[in-house]
This record gives C-alpha cells, sequence and structure tokens, in this order.
C-alpha cells in the first residue's frame, strides 16, 4: 500500500452511520466499508439497514441494529455493540434527519422538537456518547452531516435550519475541547442532493428548476457525490482537520 493509499485506508477501523437505511446514510456506509472499515448500520427501518447491508456484501464486518436515533439507551447499546463486536470504535457518522415543511407562522410545536431533536439533540447525544470512549482512546473521528441551511435561512423548513445552523456550531464547539485528545469532530454540509428529503421539492417542477439553475455544476447532488467526503474526514488524511464545515453542493454557496 502506497503512502497515499494509507492516509485515506480504513482498514482495522470501526464505525457507526446513523440513519444508514437509506439516502446520504447508505452511500456513507457503502464509502466507509469499500474503503475497509467495519460499518454498524442503525436507523429505525430494519429491513431497509438489511437492504444497506446487502449492498455492501455479505461479510462479518458489518451489523445492524435498529432504534430511534432519539433514544439515548440506543446510542449507547449501538456503541457498546460496536464496541463488543468489533473491539472499538473509530468513527461516528450522524446522519439520521428529518425535515418538516410548513410557514414559519403556521409550524407546529410538536413538528418544531420533533425536528431539533432528531437533527440536532440526537447529534450531541451520540457525540458525547462516543467522544467519552474516543478521549479514552486518544483517537477517533466524528462526522456530522450538517447542511446549506447551516449557513442559509431557506424557505418553510424554519427548524431544520435552525437545528443544521446549531450543527455546524456544535461540530465547532466539539473542535475546541477535543482536538487535544486526538478526536477531530467535522462537519460535511450537502447541497441539493436526490434524495427522499427533497422528494417534495423536485416534484414541484418550477422550485426543482429554480434551483437547478443556481447550482454551479448544472445538476443536483447524489448520495454518492458526498462518498470521498466522508471517507476523507474519517481517515487519518484529516488528523489536523478540526471543526471544519466542508461544503459538497456544486458551488451553490459561491455562486
Amino acid at each position: 500500500m502506497s503512502f497515499l493509499e494509507s492516509l485515506f485506508s480504513l482498514e482495522g477501523n470501526a464505525a457507526i452511520v446513523t440513519g444508514a437505511s437509506r439516502g446520504i446514510g447508505r452511500a456513507a456506509a457503502i464509502a466507509l466499508a469499500s474503503a475497509g472499515a467495519s460499518v454498524v448500520l442503525t436507523g429505525r427501518d430494519e429491513s431497509a439497514l438489511r437492504e444497506t447491508q446487502s449492498m455492501i456484501g455479505p461479510n462479518e464486518r458489518t451489523h445492524c441494529i435498529s432504534g430511534d436515533v432519539k433514544d439515548p439507551s440506543h446510542a449507547m447499546e449501538t456503541i457498546s455493540t460496536t464496541v463488543r463486536t468489533f473491539g472499538q470504535l473509530d468513527i461516528l457518522v450522524n446522519n439520521a434527519g428529518i425535515i418538516r415543511r410548513s410557514a414559519a407562522v403556521d409550524y407546529s410545536a410538536h413538528d418544531w422538537y420533533d425536528v431539533i431533536d432528531t437533527d440536532l439533540n440526537a447529534v450531541f447525544s451520540w457525540s458525547q456518547a462516543a467522544g467519552k470512549l474516543m478521549i479514552e482512546q486518544g483517537s477517533g473521528k466524528i462526522v456530522n452531516i450538517a447542511s446549506l441551511l447551516s449557513f442559509q435561512g431557506g424557505l418553510n423548513v424554519v427548524a431544520y435550519s435552525a437545528a443544521k445552523g446549531g450543527v455546524a456550531q456544535l461540530t465547532k464547539a466539539l473542535a475546541n475541547e477535543w482536538a487535544k485528545y486526538g478526536v477531530n469532530v467535522n462537519a460535511i454540509a450537502p447541497g441539493y442532493m436526490e434524495t427522499n428529503a427533497t422528494a417534495a421539492l423536485r416534484a414541484d417542477t418550477k422550485r426543482k428548476e429554480q434551483i437547478l439553475s443556481r447550482i454551479p455544476a448544472g445538476r443536483w447532488g447524489e448520495p454518492e457525490d458526498l462518498a470521498g467526503a466522508i471517507v476523507y474526514l474519517s481517515s487519518s488524511a484529516s488528523d489536523y482537520v478540526n471543526g471544519h464545515i466542508l461544503a459538497v453542493d456544486g458551488g451553490w454557496l459561491a455562486y
């Protein structure tokens, strides 16, 4: 293995990916496994998790645990199972998230708290639980999935924007505290991606074209477009990268 290959290799590493049943989470799990990591897939839909696992390929280096990301006991169970199964935890990808669309003046309290709990509070609880272990072992990589709306306000997604803005700041705050222990905390801010979360936008032909016209790359992103960034931030190639929010957006923020 060359020096460059070794920088990006995840051989001997164990990872957890939340929300691994589809979309970005599925792409992240496949990318990490392709780079050599053992991967624990977690999400609410066990059959979809099994589908992700089958796409990775039948081997002893993947494990599925279904559960609600908002449940702190699920985080502890998943982390404990990862360590028990693979002997360690080196990488956590906090991907699980939801989005609820409504004008702010009509936004329900239920939707507000559900989005904040899933997209922000759960990121903290999983990071805190994993961080304790990583600090003890003196190494670890936490990759949070932020958003373009970590930087912009968006339309009719007030809770999602607030949560993703929080994810960006949480990423920086944890990096400030944990970098000295050898734990890297960074985030990826995807652009407009062809996932279930954007199905409503893509179904609106006019809005879809408005968005497309503003993307310099000339296309919506696909979950696989994040694979390289996920592997990079999970590997030793990013050992001196701390508290960074990496936009993978086809040039949207630069426009």
